[in-house]
């Protein structure tokens, strides 16, 4: 009688976490870009919120994930984020790091409710009701625990949909910097100039504005590099994670030699990282299971305008490069780089891949950059010149969700066809998705 009771406990506790096992699911899956407002929806019945921001280096490209009062998703700033995080103090291996209190968000403070996952991803919520502190944090950490990781495994994979929006994202960013930057230093420089003429009058307000526009200046060569260290990696850096992300992929017997990249050179963009480790990944475990396997040798270099892997082995040369191709190229081509590999019999097998340091400046390529992650995995399948219903079986979709992603692809791109759709996409370099 006690198994059946405690059977029906299990039962109806399942029964009543099972919607917000299947929310969470659905805040997984998805672009993820936009994670930020489906992790919001799922929230909102149990933690209710005005705003809600997701804080993470791992994306470059959009370090922030974000949902609801556009006062203050609009306008919070990553110096922001970055001090509350500091704030918090360390992510813990093991555990979380959460606070209640007050911080300054878009430039005025706000009650928050701030948690550090142990992935280093921060989550910041603005409470709808100032009053509530009834919040369960344990459930809330636990919950973000599951998405922060979700992130974590998502660009990790830099899936090329993610690569393609991610760079899109760096380049725009980075050209809005560079505008802002030049505009800003100029009219600082000028009141600076002016002010330090000795032909003014009133010297203590000459002195007063000229260290105000010398601060102003500072702060902004400062906001300058926060956002080129939260954008780029250290080629040393990303290559000691790939270090130990290759730790557990070499199974014993095989000796791994790693070549690193020099010191000092060109930062990598943060979805050049991403991609480089991911096609190394793919690399060995593709090597790996070759039989008789006793060396790979792994190699980063530079030649200042683009990363060059190299990946090879002294097996008998049975790899089976289809199929790393297939899995390897498209983040290769996404990034506009170029990919080779070959085989020897009884020599061994060559893996080979340039890495561009720079998105494009101009051509059809950058045109795509309006398209969002899942609509450049439909421009794929347009260029393979699938229909409807077999990209929807392909996407695990369904046909009326393909046929919206169709339609948004059309008018963004400004085509009137899926054939001149396709062409656009090939001239940028879009390869068919397998």
């Amino acid at each position: 009688m006690q198994r059946v009771s405690s059977t029906t406990a299990i039962n109806a506790t399942w029964s009543a976490e099972q919607p917000l096992l299947d929310g969470l699911r659905s805040v997984l899956v998805g672009p993820l870009p936009e994670i930020g407002r489906r992790f919001s929806m799922l929230l909102a019945p149990l933690f209710p919120h005005s705003a809600l921001v997701i804080f993470t280096r791992e994306c470059t490209g959009r370090p922030r994930k974000v949902a609801g009062d556009p006062r203050i998703t609009g306008r919070v700033t990553v110096a922001e984020l970055d001090r509350l995080r500091t704030e918090l103090g360390p992510a813990q291996p093991d555990s979380s790091r959460a606070r209640r209190g007050s911080a300054v968000l878009a430039g005025r403070e706000h009650p928050t409710l701030a948690i550090l996952d142990r992935t280093d991803t921060l989550l910041v919520i603005v409470p709808g009701d100032i009053a509530d502190t009834d919040t369960d944090t344990d459930l809330l950490a636990s919950l973000f625990a599951v998405v922060a990781l979700g992130i974590t495994l998502q660009v990790g994979h830099a899936s090329p949909a993610y690569l393609a929006e991610s760079r899109a994202a760096s380049a725009e960013r980075a050209r809005t910097i560079a505008e802002l930057t030049g505009a800003h230093a100029a009219t600082l420089e000028t009141i600076l100039a002016t002010l330090r003429s000795p032909d003014l009058d009133d010297a203590r307000a000459r002195v007063t504005a000229r260290e105000s526009a010398t601060s102003a200046l500072i702060g902004l060569r400062s906001a300058v590099d926060r956002h080129r260290e939260l954008a780029e990696e250290a080629a040393t850096t990303a290559f000691a994670r790939l270090r130990g992300e290759l730790r557990g992929l070499v199974p014993e017997g095989v000796d791994v030699e790693l070549v690193e990249p020099p010191v000092g050179g060109r930062g990598l963009p943060g979805e050049v990282a991403h991609a480089a480790r991911a096609v190394v990944r793919g690399a060995v475990l593709g090597l790996v299971v070759q039989p008789e396997l006793r060396r790979l040798r792994v190699s980063w270099g530079s030649d200042g305008a683009s990363l060059l892997i190299d990946v090879r082995d002294d097996g008998r040369g049975v790899a089976d490069l289809a199929e790393l191709d297939r899995q390897l190229r498209p983040r290769v081509d996404t990034l506009g780089g170029t990919y080779e590999s070959e085989s020897t019999p009884g020599w061994g097998s060559r893996l080979s891949a340039v890495l561009p340091l720079d998105p494009p400046e101009a051509g059809s390529r950058h045109t795509l950059s309006v398209l969002g992650p899942r609509e450049v995995e439909v421009l794929e399948h347009l260029v393979a010149g699938r229909r409807n219903r077999v990209i929807a079986e392909r996407l695990q979709v369904s046909e009326s969700t393909v046929k919206f992603h169709v339609t948004a692809v059309l008018r963004k791109l400004d085509v009137g066809t899926r054939g001149e759709a396709a062409a656009v996409a090939v001239e940028a370099g879009v390869r068919p998705a397998p």
